[in-house]
């Protein structure tokens, strides 16, 4: 699907509250101007930062919305960012972009209390999905629902599980299960299926919420 296709499919159902902005912050040119483009032509407002430092020398405490940052930056990395928003107070939502080897350092992340996480390269689809419902977060996370959707998975499912949250390839789970890659596979399947999640994302975003 081309941009404007995503994007005119995508504004079909969403709702746009102008008054919130989401801030971008990348030490990555490219990456900021294209997340800018993405989000400016689904009807957000944006306001963009080439570093943690600028952001925070700029915020205005009283704004809302929320954060989409890369997760490696020089200085401030995307984790200094949330331990940094925690100390000010702040309480604005954080959607952290990660690398595709990166699943590990986003559940760190996420531990840290980011709302969110993509990985490079992403559709326009995702990212303007994963704003749209930091935009939208209640107060907290469903710690009962996590909780109930987890605890159908089985012995087996739940070490896949624990691999896939650091980050480690099938094979390299396979490996340290002592079973095949295509069993590794077939658990992984069971997992996202039995848990209902549409994404790696949306499976650690459940798995932090059930702690």
């Amino acid at each position: 699907m081309t941009l404007g296709g995503a994007l005119a499919s995508e504004m079909e159902t969403l709702h746009v509250d102008r008054a919130q902005i989401v801030h971008i912050i990348d030490d990555d040119g490219l990456v900021l101007h294209s997340v800018e483009l993405f989000l400016e032509t689904a009807g957000f407002q944006t306001k963009s930062y080439k570093s943690a430092q600028e952001f925070f020398g700029l915020i205005d405490k009283a704004t809302r919305g929320c954060i989409v940052t890369d997760v490696r930056m020089p200085e401030m990395s995307g984790i200094d960012l949330l331990i940094k928003l925690h100390q000010s107070g702040l309480t604005l939502p954080v959607i952290v972009m990660t690398g595709h080897a990166d699943v590990a350092l986003a559940v760190h992340a996420m531990k840290q209390g980011a709302v969110d996480f993509i990985e490079k390269p992403f559709h326009a689809e995702s990212l303007i999905s994963a704003v749209q419902r930091a935009l939208e977060r209640s107060d907290g996370p469903n710690k009962a629902a996590s909780n109930a959707r987890l605890a159908m998975l089985s012995a087996r499912e739940n070490e896949v599980l624990n691999g896939l949250l650091q980050g480690k390839s099938n094979k390299v789970i396979g490996r340290d299960l002592n079973i095949s890659e295509r069993t590794v596979e077939c658990h992984r399947a069971n997992v996202m299926r039995k848990t209902g999640a549409g994404s790696v994302a949306e499976l650690v975003r459940m798995a932090v919420d059930a702690k």
